[in-house]
């Protein structure tokens, strides 16, 4: 079938089977490349590079056409609509030919559908260098003559056999009905058996691919080098944001300085210099001093997702969290909130449980996302030292980052402890079953695009905020006086009306309109303190805003309780309105920002008396 003009193009597949992958190296977009199910949540496009005229369409990784979990349902309700309306012109099913069994008995229903539908499909056997890499091999020639379409082996992460895609697209036609089989079967097993068959015909032998996966697993899933193996990676997860990225962090603020000593001496003195000084390279700068943290963050997230350990994770995690009324399935959602509350939020459909995927929800405003790491970094370099101990491999800062992350964590697992076990209406269960995907070497650049992405998206998002709160809030706190007096302006005025809700933890007014500026985005809190610092002092020097808090003589106290109230306090306005999304009401939305905000002043001020009573 020649490719019509506009040609659309559906890539489907099981999870962890390349798709994304595939679909990245086809149209050179940025698109996330994840090893467990639950990631991807929206259906991506874009044009071919080698044909403008063909478009494809990156469908979320499903298991079954029968849906069983809510991301599944979004995906499958998709892809049916988009054959019903006559949106597609050709289907692709992405299988991993390592696992050729499972992913042909997916493959056998997409090719049902497709011939109730009359679109033509063919299979694309990803993951073929992996089996060249071992000497094994299987027959794609073999298999097209039994399904009767074309069967083209591929590999996504090195771009082998791709080059020949577009003469398999021109040639895929409408599947048969029927294939011949010898198998007598159920309905509801038929799939299965054939698959099998299918396999053992056509398919790699041996196992050693298996193998090499037992021997790793006997290690990360074993029941004591398992866990400790975990805690090891988490810690270094959390150390690596401030060794990796302090260079940088160091480089940017270097050059916000820089770029400040030419800039402001040719602005003419006056309203203007001032609004440069403190606004711009004051609140703004302070901001983007940390967007490194993020690149690293993102980063090392995307390395384990990759190579395929998150998803031992989640068994490591199942059993644990199964006592807090989670499941291991929670673990992915709930670690994709480390990054963006609203990512995990959306992450959580591929919980099957309505009564865990609820439970879930309450857990991940919880988890310490990214926009809290600005605040944390903030935090922590100005009341804890640089210092290391045991040779270098333990930094005291990464200790604090690492506890102040668990604390988020234990925080929720205690809210869903005690939700699981007084709500009547959330008792009934499903079993936890979970796909162990194959071990891999990530693939560098996407995931490096990929982080890159995402501080774009961080920076570009949050510093549209970031800057309209800045201006209004150097507005309030220049005039009537011009600057001369930040408690006798606007913005003075103001803070000294919220000051006694703050004073008990030791924060004066400052403090208090940058937390409550931070409702916007959390991140604001950096750029509202560095804007107000930068007016009340006029400093010259443009020293960072931690040692700004340090000569400000903040107590120690006061610091904990900062660390802890952002810790548990949900101040995100678009996380309250993804949760009324997802749950179609406002009614939870508006009770965990309530309970969470009582929650984290209450905490906070425990922490500060307990900080100041030993200190």
């Amino acid at each position: 079938m020649p490719i019509a003009s506009a040609a659309k193009i559906a890539l489907i597949g099981s999870p962890n089977s390349g798709k994304s992958l595939l679909f990245n190296r086809l149209t050179g977009l940025n698109q996330k490349v994840a090893n467990f199910p639950g990631i991807t949540v929206d259906i991506a496009s874009g044009q071919s590079l080698d044909d403008s005229s063909i478009q494809y369409l990156d469908f979320p990784g499903v298991y079954s056409l029968q849906a069983i979990s809510g991301e599944e349902k979004v995906a499958v309700e998709a892809f049916t609509q988009a054959l019903e309306e006559n949106l597609l012109d050709t289907v692709i099913c992405v299988v991993d030919s390592t696992r050729l069994e499972k992913g042909l008995i997916f493959a056998l229903q997409v090719l049902e559908t497709c011939h109730n539908y009359n679109k033509p499909m063919l299979i694309a056997a990803n993951m073929v260098d992996v089996l060249d890499q071992h000497s094994m091999q299987f027959d794609p020639q073999g298999l097209a003559e039994t399904l009767k379409i074309p069967v083209l082996p591929i590999s996504a992460r090195t771009g082998l056999g791709l080059s020949e895609l577009p003469g398999a697209i021109a040639t895929a036609n409408v599947p048969p009905q029927k294939f011949e089989s010898d198998i007598i079967a159920s309905d509801e097993s038929i799939n299965h058996l054939h698959a099998q068959q299918l396999a053992e015909q056509h398919g790699p032998k041996g196992d050693l691919l298996i193998n090499t996966q037992t021997r790793l697993d006997s290690f990360f899933l074993h029941s004591w080098f398992g866990g400790l193996s975990f805690f090891v990676i988490m810690y270094l997860l959390f150390q690596s944001i401030f060794s990796w990225a302090a260079p940088v962090m160091d480089a940017v603020e270097a050059g916000i300085g820089w770029l400040a000593s030419i800039v402001l001496p040719v602005i003419p003195v006056g309203v203007a210099t001032d609004f440069a000084s403190d606004a711009i390279f004051g609140g703004i700068g302070a901001f983007l001093v940390f967007v490194p943290q993020i690149f690293v963050l993102t980063l090392v997230v995307g390395i384990l997702e990759d190579s395929g350990y998150l998803a031992r994770a989640a068994v490591i995690c199942h059993k644990p969290l199964r006592f807090f009324g989670l499941t291991g399935k929670s673990f992915i959602p709930m670690l994709s909130g480390v990054a963006c509350a609203i990512p995990g939020i959306y992450a959580a459909r591929t919980v099957e449980s309505t009564r865990k995927r609820w439970l879930t929800y309450l857990a991940i405003p919880l988890m310490p996302c990214s926009a809290r790491l600005p605040v944390y970094t903030l935090i922590i370099a100005a009341f804890i030292p640089a210092n290391k101990a045991l040779g270098g491999l333990l930094g005291w800062q990464g200790l604090a980052m690492f506890s102040i992350y668990l604390l988020g964590i234990v925080c929720a697992l205690l809210v869903t402890a005690i939700v699981s076990r007084s709500s009547a209406e959330l008792r009934t269960d499903l079993p936890f079953v979970l796909e162990m995907p194959p071990y891999r070497l990530p693939s560098w650049k996407p995931l490096v695009r990929n982080a890159w992405n995402r501080c774009k998206h961080f920076v570009t998002k949050a510093g549209k905020v970031i800057f309209m709160v800045t201006v209004i809030i150097w507005i309030l706190g220049y005039f009537p006086n011009y600057g001369e007096s930040l408690g006798d302006s606007w913005l003075g005025t103001m803070g000294q009306w919220i000051e006694p809700v703050f004073e008990p933890i030791g924060l004066d007014w400052r403090y208090g309109v940058a937390i409550l500026s931070s409702f916007l985005a959390r991140e604001v809190f950096v750029g509202t303190l560095g804007t107000m610092f930068g007016i009340e002092g006029a400093q010259e020097d443009f020293s960072s805003l931690a040692q700004q808090i340090q000569d400000s003589g903040l107590p120690l106290g006061s610091g904990a309780a900062l660390l802890v109230f952002f810790a548990i306090a949900l101040q995100c306005v678009s996380t309250l309105a993804v949760l009324q999304r997802e749950t179609g009401s406002w009614r939870l939305p508006v009770q965990l920002f309530i309970s969470y905000s009582i929650f984290a002043y209450i905490a906070a001020l425990s922490v500060f008396n307990l900080v100041e009573l030993f200190s």
